[in-house]
């Protein structure tokens, strides 16, 4: 959750253009934001919203996609042209993909989900007000590095140093942009570009080239910084539209690339990745012959990485599984050459497995948080326990699962009404976590709990515990389990499955 004071000493100082047309929801968010900004502005409809956006000079532009006059992409475009790097948040329901599609092209910042919720809306806040802070910070320390380079000239070839410094600085600072965003694409990258490198070489490709590749695929991923957060950091299998998004980092990071001529080289090569020999890739669908030779390496190399990474929603293939799987690919998906000289580089790589995507620092905690949390109870939700049984079935970790059911609370729930059944299942999630350290607890189906343990817990003192909570009520808490050797079950379907048996 995100510390609201901190979000005030970011967002202190900034001003905000709003633009909604629906008044009742504007005058409730302008009353929320002027909360937290120096200045709130407000306009009714695109057309107003240019207007005062042309008056005056805004930090943020926060703004409906569907409006009268003018719609927000259309507000937006305007603006873009006006001043290309403005900071902007969209407001937006379920059922507009279209306007989401061309609001990602637009290059917006973040989209706010209708009806609002405001920990998501925090975050967002958050997030771009960071944002603004930072490039504020770079844009001085860019001022005192020019100085730096301006010093320099006097003493040194001006043209070949400007390009080596401003080389170097880029390169890093993008690395480090990936990091800061997410740290599992930031390890994704380096190796990526290790192994690209070492079958280049293996190839006997020349140093320049090997070079090339390698730079190529620490930014082969670049592109994803335009990609919303709720779509990058999804810890599940994207749905279509999100995959229509994410594939479109690839003519992202080559339109940063290829305008900038120290990276030309680079973009050309990062931008053919994720094509395939026999056409199915995307984005442009070529064939081997179109596609760019290093790119060919590349590819290999990104798969046999994705493939060997423990995912979320699947695990790591060992190396030599992973090899088998290119090698049956070969002459289809991938070049027969590279394959070849794939399967003898990277057939002794040693494997770090301990990575993954699990959260590690605090801020990843909190996006983890997002996907993963039950909002009522703040126990695990019934999403995160489908991923516990995937990854428990290729590394068993649990032996023992419980399922803790609340037989009649429907009947409660009508009866008392939906407030106080939300007491109870409160009142049982803190008595349960009081086992969180030994235990992994779940709230699934609206009203039942899922633990997950080593025999650790003693299930007797847990069910005494409930009981005391339901007691003088008319539920009845019914406790089943299952050992894992003996049910190897993968997803929540079929533990509901087993459960109704």
């Amino acid at each position: 959750m995100i510390n609201l004071k901190h979000l005030h000493s970011l967002s202190k100082n900034l001003t905000v253009l709003y633009v909604e047309d629906d008044i009742s929801v504007q005058k409730i968010m302008a009353k929320y934001l002027k909360g937290l900004f120096l200045e709130v502005i407000t306009a009714d409809n695109g057309v107003e919203g240019l207007s005062t956006y042309k008056s005056a000079k805004f930090d943020i532009v926060i703004t409906d996609l569907s409006m009268p006059k003018m719609n927000g992409i259309e507000m937006l475009e305007q603006i873009r042209s006006i001043n290309e790097t403005q900071a902007i948040l969209i407001t937006t329901a379920h059922n507009e993909p279209d306007y989401m599609a061309r609001a990602i092209g637009i290059g917006v910042d973040g989209y706010i989900i209708k009806p609002f919720d405001y920990e998501q809306l925090n975050y967002e806040l958050y997030k771009i007000s960071e944002k603004i802070e930072k490039f504020s910070q770079n844009e001085m320390y860019k001022k005192r590095l020019q100085e730096m380079v301006d010093k320099k000239t006097s003493e040194l070839n001006k043209l070949i140093h400007l390009q080596k410094y401003n080389y170097e600085k880029t390169l890093l600072s993008m690395v480090e942009m990936i990091d800061e965003r997410d740290t599992y694409t930031a390890g994704h990258s380096q190796r990526v570009a290790y192994y690209s490198k070492i079958i280049a070489e293996n190839m006997g490709l020349d140093k320049d080239k090997c070079s090339a590749i390698y730079r190529a695929g620490i930014l082969h991923d670049i592109g994803k910084i335009v990609t919303p957060d709720v779509v990058l950091l999804k810890p599940q299998k994207l749905n279509d539209l999100e995959y229509k998004l994410i594939k479109e980092h690839v003519n992202v990071g080559y339109k940063l690339l290829v305008n900038i001529p120290m990276f030309e080289e680079l973009a050309e090569i990062m931008k053919d990745h994720h094509e395939r020999c026999d056409g199915s890739g995307y984005p442009l669908g070529i064939k081997s012959d179109e596609i760019h030779p290093l790119a060919k390496i590349m590819m290999i190399a990104d798969s046999f990485d994705a493939m060997t990474t423990n995912r979320i929603y699947k695990g790591r293939k060992t190396v030599q599984k992973a090899l088998a799987e290119i090698e049956t690919l070969k002459g289809i998906h991938y070049d027969i050459d590279v394959v070849n000289a794939s399967i003898v580089t990277l057939k002794d790589v040693t494997l770090d497995h301990n990575i993954n995507q699990l959260p590690h620092t605090e801020v990843e905690k909190e996006r983890f948080a997002y996907f993963y949390k039950d909002n009522l109870t703040d126990l695990y939700n019934q999403s995160y326990l489908d991923v516990i049984l995937v990854q428990n079935s290729y590394e068993p970790k649990y032996s023992n699962l419980y399922i803790l059911r609340l037989k009649h609370f429907s009947n409660y729930n009508e009866t008392n009404g939906w407030s106080s059944g939300d007491i109870i299942l409160k009142n049982i999630a803190e008595s349960l976590q009081v086992y969180m350290k030994k235990s992994v607890i779940f709230r699934i189906f609206g009203d039942d709990f899922v633990i997950l343990d080593n025999n650790q817990c003693n299930i007797i003192d847990i069910k005494a515990d409930i009981d005391k909570i339901l007691k003088g009520t008319s539920i009845i808490l019914k406790v089943s389990s299952l050992k894992f050797l003996e049910n190897p079950i993968k997803s929540v379907e079929e533990l509901e499955k087993i459960d109704r048996k």
